[in-house]
């Protein structure tokens, strides 16, 4: 691309290669030339301090079941009693002897025996006895181990205690068996495990792929053997400083924190803080071709990408913060932790990777090294023809955008029910596969009661009540202490079923108190807790989706001067997460064979999809707007700054798609139905609403966009009758003055 010249409204005459002259192009001051070491050596300190308790972070995490409930749910409440009730820190096991073609009777021997004998190892409570399906092909012992001695049943350690005696039963259990006779250990207790197991995994995992994937593109980007070597640094000190905060809000405020939500934060940082490095360099870059002296072209990067990176991390942080409106735990605490990354990696990027790029020297960008006596180089092009190809049909590009995007929003009506825990992971553990035995061998009969509590003097009363609620086919009381009285209730329909579901509802209008005080009975388990969760997240979504709608948009109209602006780049962005999501429905079932779809999917999405979504807007109607206060007219504008925003734009979309893809490698369901949604929400976003649909609106609303600013205000330029009509998609302004905008000229 040609280098720019100033344009006339810098009051200055042009020059070779747009390269000033005079102060604007000192040799930095002694202090100036110190600067970069200073911020440098800053970071190596705080790095130092943070690095230790970042590490910690790990310790502090719950990946509990309880935080993953609503806040407020009943069912909530009812397993943070069942913790304090006796034998409420127990393991809960379910053995399963199977042989396909029917048990035997030394087959019958050989489970009682090693049943017993790890029953009498692990001093379960009670004496075991199996309960053979009717078709007599399984036998199913349900054990109840006690909580590791000595331990908090809440603690951390106990929790690892627990999971290993699951390990170590499956061992004892599967040791030696005959030929066709298998064993596999289920239950609560065993789930626990499996996941405790996988989570275990996620966060190493997790950073490896994010950092791989994120070398090769900058590498592929730039080019060059070195210089994507300090942005890759800089987003790995802004991750680990992020950890580090998340850390201190843990310990200060008593924020709870899950692995899902420390890894996504993961993810934004590495994508988000690689986009805001893209910009930066781009810009950066082209500076270096105007200024002899690397601190100055820097400055002027600075000054030229800070107004749209405040921008961009801002509409994030905003959108993340809704969240803590949300009732679901693990959506609350994602808030505060996503926002600590976001916040990081604009830090870092905005100050250390600066300082490197300033002591690296403008060598760094070898073999293509930027400088003032370089030929401008040849304009890339591809986004100038995207511009003609608008310009000439603004309409029909406009209508058939919406249209496609909106025939894929369709897909959200094909869209799975809700996830349960046996679709909770992409490959089957064996609890899974256990609960799956079990579900075939006793389809009479759910392996996980519906829960109900009742108060120690009012439990007969209340067994008396479930007995003759509607659907339930048994209840039988179970565990007291702590003033409550356990009932275990089994109902007449399948387990984690509509049905079900319809005993719940009914057990819960039926028990509710007189007075409605906390003295009522309480119903929960694992199907009351899905209950809650459709429940909690609906409400959610209606709180949380206007509260970041109103936030981008406030947001967008301080930054723009405009409400046209702003409501078209949200239109827009809304409608690619719909696209996306809907796009999840074809995928999900018929591609990926997910049976179901967590309900904070469509939640998470949103927030994820307009908030980041919106950052490519931002860049393209910032610079658009720029370029009409520079005297441009509105369709001048837009297809400048498509051209000029095109290249770096896109491959920032790319990086953030693909981090966010990286979620999909994955071993559960609900991280690889968010790592889709987002990564196309985001594709969309960069290639179709930025390039298409918002440069087709602002082609055919003209000044209008600019409602009610001054740009909407002020005489339409002379040069607008000219537009597309001069020797290049954008008339004869095209070439003309120098970037004025946080978007570089070209990736």
């Amino acid at each position: 691309m040609a280098a720019h010249s100033p344009s006339p409204a810098d009051g200055r005459s042009p020059r070779p290669h747009g390269r000033p002259d005079g102060p604007d192009d000192a040799p930095p001051s002694g202090r100036r030339r110190l600067l970069p070491w200073a911020v440098i050596l800053l970071w190596v300190a705080l790095l130092a301090v943070v690095a230790p308790f970042g590490g910690q972070l790990s310790e502090v995490q719950s990946d509990d079941s309880v935080e993953y409930l609503p806040e407020t749910a009943e069912s909530t409440r009812v397993a943070r009693i069942q913790q304090d009730l006796p034998g409420g820190g127990t393991t809960d096991l379910l053995l399963v002897y199977e042989r396909e073609d029917g048990l035997t009777d030394d087959d019958r021997r050989i489970a009682d025996e090693r049943v017993a004998g790890i029953a009498d190892r692990w001093e379960a409570a009670g004496e075991p006895r199996g309960v053979p399906s009717e078709d007599g092909t399984v036998l199913l012992y349900p054990l109840s181990l006690p909580a590791p001695t000595g331990a908090d049943s809440a603690d951390e350690g106990d929790a690892d205690e627990g999971d290993e005696t699951v390990f170590e039963v499956r061992e004892a259990a599967s040791a030696d068996l005959p030929d066709g006779l298998t064993a596999l250990v289920g239950g609560p207790g065993a789930f626990g495990a499996d996941a405790g197991e996988v989570f275990g995994t996620i966060d190493t995992t997790l950073l490896i792929a994010t950092v791989a994937v994120v070398t090769v593109l900058l590498i592929l980007i730039y080019r060059s053997p070195v210089l994507w070597l300090l942005p890759l640094v800089s987003v790995g000190v802004a991750a680990m400083t992020a950890m580090a905060v998340v850390y201190g809000l843990v310990r200060a405020f008593d924020l709870t924190v899950s692995t899902q939500n420390t890894s996504i934060m993961t993810v934004l940082v590495f994508g988000a803080g690689t986009d805001y490095a893209l910009l930066l360099v781009a810009r950066y870059r082209d500076e270096l071709r105007r200024f002899a002296h690397p601190a100055n072209a820097m400055a002027a990067a600075l000054r030229g990408v800070l107004p749209a990176l405040l921008a961009s991390s801002g509409t994030v942080a905003a959108g993340l913060l809704c969240l803590l409106a949300a009732d679901l735990n693990s959506s609350s605490g994602l808030g505060p932790v996503g926002t600590a990354g976001i916040l990081c990696a604009l830090l870092a990027m905005t100050t250390l990777l600066p300082a490197l790029l300033v002591v690296a020297g403008r060598r760094v960008f070898w073999p293509l090294i930027p400088s003032p006596d370089a030929p401008p180089r040849e304009e890339r092009s591809l986004f100038a023809r995207l511009g003609a190809s608008v310009s000439r049909r603004p309409v029909v590009v406009l209508v058939t955008g919406v249209v496609a995007l909106g025939a894929l929003a369709l897909g959200t009506l094909n869209l799975p029910g809700p996830l349960k825990d046996a679709d909770f992971f992409t490959t089957p553990p064996e609890s899974t596969v256990a609960a799956e035995t079990l579900g075939e061998a006793f389809p009479e009969r759910s392996t996980r009661p519906i829960t109900v509590l009742a108060p120690e003097d009012t439990a007969e009363e209340v067994l008396s009540t479930v007995s003759a609620t509607g659907g339930v086919e048994s209840a039988e009381p179970g565990r007291s202490g702590a003033g409550w009285t356990e009932i275990d209730v089994f109902a007449e329909d399948a387990p984690e079923s509509e049905g079900e579901r319809d005993t719940v509802r009914a057990l819960r209008e039926d028990l509710a108190g007189a007075d409605g005080g906390e003295s009522a009975a309480l119903v929960g388990g694992s199907t009351a807790q899905a209950v809650d969760l459709d429940d909690t997240n609906a409400r959610d979504r209606l709180i949380v989706i206007p509260l970041v709608l109103v936030a981008v948009l406030v947001i967008l109209i301080a930054l723009l001067r405009s409400v046209v602006a702003p409501l078209v780049l949200l239109a827009g962005v809304v409608l690619s997460w719909g696209s996306a999501l809907g796009l999840g429905g074809l995928f999900f079932g018929p591609v990926f064979g997910f049976d179901g779809m967590d309900g904070w999917i469509p939640l998470l999405t949103f927030v994820f999809g307009v908030a980041l979504g919106v950052d490519y807007g931002i860049f393209l109607m910032h610079r658009m707007r720029e370029e009409a206060l520079g005297g441009a007219d509105t369709r001048t504008a837009a297809l400048t700054a498509l051209r000029a925003t095109g290249g770096v734009i896109a491959s920032a979309g790319i990086v953030l798609a693909a981090t966010f893809s990286v979620l999909m490698t994955l071993p559960l369901v609900v991280m690889v139905e968010l790592g889709f949604v987002v990564a196309v929400g985001v594709l969309l976003d960069t290639f179709v609403v930025r390039t298409y649909l918002v440069t087709s609106a602002a082609w055919l609303l003209r000044e209008r966009m600019w409602w009610p600013g001054p740009l909407w205000r002020r005489p339409p330029p002379v040069a607008a009758t000219a537009v597309g009509k001069g020797p290049g998609p954008t008339g004869p302004d095209t070439g003309a003055g120098a970037p004025r905008t946080g978007v570089p000229d070209r990736a």
